[in-house]
């Protein structure tokens, strides 16, 4: 067996799960751990190291040996049940996202529009798109010198997110204005609430959870509170909406339940 190779997978393997993580049962693996240092199974990584080896020489197009190793990662994981699974750097920042409800951006819901281009559905108050004027039903045609025509909404969204600081030139289609706008922004980190909420009268009130975040459960506190001072007296009961939420954090889910 070629123990240079298997040296070279060693540090692959460190360099493949640095910055990445492992979800297993449905629950993430983000807690430090005391671990017993260990050497590797050569025996049984023989074969793993054989198969890497002929794939790699024989395969009919190139593939690196990063990979390699993310693919064989990704197997191993998701054929344990089928709530695991392996997040590379990329999807586990996109899921910090999700979950915290923070990221460095402009601060506005868009959607696309019929023509292909992103419009801004509204700015999130006290936000860089907010105080630099962005309005409802503005369209963006440009981020940088990139034009939006062609691109997914999630592409667009991408390229408007970004370090907090960084700037980002926009070129915007205004109703009513003659020439597009050419507005220069810099990013911020924007904070995402998944709660919420009104009074429905009648001594009822109306909560809205999109999606399940690392403070859903305080908020809905929070919202239930702000309900009950509104109302000024005992609330009769709380709709809930659900709908079209994705999950995310279990003990969030279940301090809303408890809440």
């Amino acid at each position: 067996m070629d123990r240079g190779l298997l040296s070279k997978l060693g540090w692959l393997i460190s360099g493949a799960v640095l910055g990445a993580m492992i979800v297993v049962g449905a629950s993430v693996v983000a807690q430090e751990q005391e671990v017993k240092a260990r050497t590797l199974p050569l025996q049984e990584l023989r074969t793993f190291v054989e198969v890497f080896s002929v794939v790699e020489r024989n395969y009919v197009e190139p593939v690196s040996d990063e990979q390699l190793i993310e693919y064989a990662i990704k197997g191993m994981v998701s054929n344990l049940d089928p709530h695991s699974d392996y997040l590379p750097p990329e999807n586990f920042k996109e899921m910090q996202e999700h979950t915290t409800g923070e990221f460095g951006g402009l601060g506005m819901e868009v959607g696309m529009d019929k023509d292909g281009f992103v419009k801004v559905i509204a700015p999130i108050d006290d936000t860089p798109a907010q105080r630099a004027g962005i309005r409802s039903g503005d369209l963006i045609i440009k981020i940088d010198d990139q034009p939006v025509k062609g691109m997914t909404l999630s592409e667009a969204v991408k390229l408007m997110r970004g370090k907090p600081g960084t700037e980002v030139t926009l070129t915007i289609v205004r109703k009513d204005e003659a020439k597009p706008l050419v507005i220069k922004l810099k990013r911020a980190i924007i904070k995402v609430k998944s709660v919420k909420h009104k009074l429905l009268g009648e001594g009822f009130g109306y909560v809205r959870i999109s999606n399940f975040q690392v403070r859903t459960g305080g908020d809905m506190i929070e919202a239930i509170e702000k309900l009950q001072k509104e109302s000024g007296k005992p609330l009769q009961g709380i709709v809930l909406d659900l709908r079209n939420n994705p999950g995310g954090v279990l003990t969030a889910a279940v301090k809303v339940s408890d809440a």
